[in-house]
């Protein structure tokens, strides 16, 4: 039995199996690429609130990345300096530690915007302004999930997890779990199914 087993891992060898193939990574995509998309997201304009602040966001976690412990610690001091003025001007506080899917879009950025340092946000999602994602009182903070929108003057707060596909409506305060595909409006927050699947078009993100 014992050498069965150890036999395993070269049978699966022989037959074209590898862990590679079965647990593939998607391949990192370059600082300029995701810079370009942000571009793009954000109307094309260099002086876009939402894409300054996403630029400044890439800086941050192209800083963090350096290897080398004195490129690293001088890069990060450039981020910190740049993110200070920029979060000031724009209102729109995103720290680098924050995870972000792709396509993230901020969609008004006339108010402010708070992002607790731990939120992980993920793909094709968009914020509008005056939106506070965070604590609520206690350690914890909200884990979204994709294509989730949320909508003016809206907090998120609290260890609490928010599906796939979810609109929160303005004026909206959630300190709960959210379900996939669920419409969220009021303060507190009541919690409707959608009565449809999300509209996807083909835009690039």
């Amino acid at each position: 039995m014992t050498s069965r087993l150890r036999s395993l891992p070269s049978q699966s060898r022989a037959a074209g199996v590898s862990d590679d193939a079965t647990h593939k990574r998607p391949e990192p995509v370059s600082f300029l690429a995701q810079v370009r998309k942000d571009f793009r997201r954000h109307g094309g304009r260099i002086l876009n609130a939402g894409f300054v602040t996403l630029l400044v966001y890439r800086l941050g976690r192209w800083a963090n990345a350096r290897n080398n412990r004195l490129a690293r610690r001088s890069a990060q001091k450039i981020y910190g300096a740049i993110s200070m003025v920029v979060s000031t001007v724009t209102r729109v506080w995103l720290p680098a530690q924050v995870t972000l899917g792709d396509g993230f879009h901020i969609i008004h950025a006339e108010g402010s915007i708070s992002i607790h340092p731990d939120v992980v946000i993920g793909k094709r999602c968009g914020i509008m302004h005056n939106v506070t994602i965070g604590t609520n009182m206690i350690a914890g903070v909200p884990k979204i999930g994709d294509d989730v929108f949320i909508g003016v003057n809206s907090t998120v707060l609290g260890n609490i997890r928010i599906g796939d596909r979810v609109r929160i409506g303005a004026n909206t305060a959630v300190t709960t779990d959210v379900p996939s595909d669920s419409i969220v409006i009021g303060s507190p927050a009541k919690i409707y199914p959608r009565l449809g699947p999300f509209v996807r078009g083909d835009a690039d993100t």
